[in-house]
């Protein structure tokens, strides 16, 4: 019996980093998935793989260790958090698909592990609904990178564009945005724990100046909340480049992200920011009526690609 479950990527919109510390953000699944195939191993001992990846490796899950066949072993830790929690150790075979690019801010970790957790629990015939696997997919994601944001799991479960309130609470907007938008990535991979980390030893080394931004972030939220709903487009791109400069000031910024972001606006931009963890990965360019044109000086430069949300969240089958 072969188990499929896919989930998709997502972008943050408005509340990266704040959202760790109990702020609201706004963030959407995106047309870029990642898929598993589960099944019985008939070589004795279970197996992860991806050719889109180019690895393979054999994985010992008791004790959350493996032997690299081939490739990078990328996010083969994801794996093994799940497969030591929640399996009983028989041998499995994980085939991975993914049209994500790992490390580009567009949660490629949390839509494998949501995708994982899903196709497990449905060959172990466990009960299991939306709610369950997001709570579940955000402890791995705390487990292996140390402290995590429960957004990038939620998103790849439920899909959508939804508003995660102070309360942990979702809400999924009745209206998808039709501006246009892109977004750009660097082949310097982030390190989203890495980030989170960091940003957390600046608000612990300077908490009267760290916690103001955070709340700034979060305001900035909540006025997007109401320029989505009121479908203010251009309110948004400009609520993006205030957010842009308070990300600037908790140093997860680089070089190659803000090129990216003023080369998106001097192309006709509205606003673009860093979307994700920093420090690498991805900006978001909002775009209405110049998508071509940006699409054309990031990816001149360095890799893009147009972004359509996606009410569609996790599915398993």
């Amino acid at each position: 019996m072969e188990i499929i479950a896919s989930a998709p990527g997502k972008t943050i919109l408005f509340g990266e980093h704040a959202v760790v510390y109990g702020e609201p953000a706004i963030a959407g699944a995106v047309n870029k998935r990642a898929t598993i195939k589960l099944k019985e191993s008939d070589k004795g001992v279970s197996i992860f793989k991806s050719d889109d990846l180019g690895f393979e490796a054999e994985l010992n899950t008791r004790t959350k260790k493996y032997t690299l066949k081939k490739g990078r072993p990328g996010i083969i830790n994801y794996i093994l958090e799940i497969l030591s929690k929640f399996h009983d150790h028989s041998p499995i075979e994980i085939d991975l698909s993914l049209d994500i690019p790992i490390g580009s801010g567009l949660g490629s970790s949390a839509a494998v592990t949501v995708a994982t957790l899903a196709a497990l629990f449905k060959y172990q015939k466990k009960e299991f609904n939306r709610s369950l696997l997001a709570k579940k997919a955000h402890e791995i994601e705390s487990s292996v990178q140390g402290i995590a944001s429960p957004l990038d799991t939620r998103v790849s479960t439920y899909g959508g564009l939804i508003y995660l309130s102070r309360d942990k609470k979702i809400a999924k907007f009745n209206t998808n945005l039709k501006s246009s938008f892109v977004i750009g990535y660097t082949s310097k991979r982030g390190n989203t724990g890495r980030m989170v980390k960091s940003v957390k030893a600046l608000k612990t080394k300077y908490p009267d100046i760290v916690n103001p931004i955070i709340e700034a972030m979060g305001q900035i939220t909540e006025e997007a909340k109401l320029a989505i709903v009121n479908k203010e487009e251009y309110k948004i791109g400009a609520l993006m480049n205030i957010n842009q400069g308070l990300l600037d000031s908790l140093g997860v910024n680089t070089n190659e992200l803000s090129r990216m972001v003023y080369l998106a606006r001097k192309a006709g931009a509205t606003g673009s920011k860093i979307t994700g963890a920093g420090g690498g990965g991805s900006i978001i360019a909002c775009c209405p009526n110049t998508q071509d044109r940006v699409f054309k000086a990031i990816n001149y430069h360095d890799h893009a690609i147009k972004v359509n949300f996606s009410k569609e969240g996790v599915f398993v089958k």
